[in-house]
């Protein structure tokens, strides 16, 4: 069996398979920070009944929702 040599073709294309299939490395990029007022998006389990009081008015029923609980938590309107 011959040994390959150093700095030859074999060594340029085990470099070129290695670079290849070698995952690269993630940066991590910093998360973007969410306005103090912004919405954000949750999964939230409610009685059917409730849903369906805020949703028998039609679209925007997400908002109708969030404003009762503003009320609730003591927090002024938008």
């Amino acid at each position: 069996m011959r040994t390959p040599r150093r700095g030859s073709a074999y060594d340029q294309a085990e470099a070129a398979f290695k670079s290849a299939t070698t995952k690269p490395v993630d940066v991590m990029k910093p998360k973007a920070s969410t306005p103090p007022e912004g919405k954000e998006l949750v999964s939230i389990r409610l009685d059917r009944a409730v849903l369906e009081h805020f949703q028998d008015d039609g679209p925007g029923w997400q908002e109708r929702i969030n404003e009762v609980l503003r009320k609730a938590a003591g927090l002024e309107s938008e």
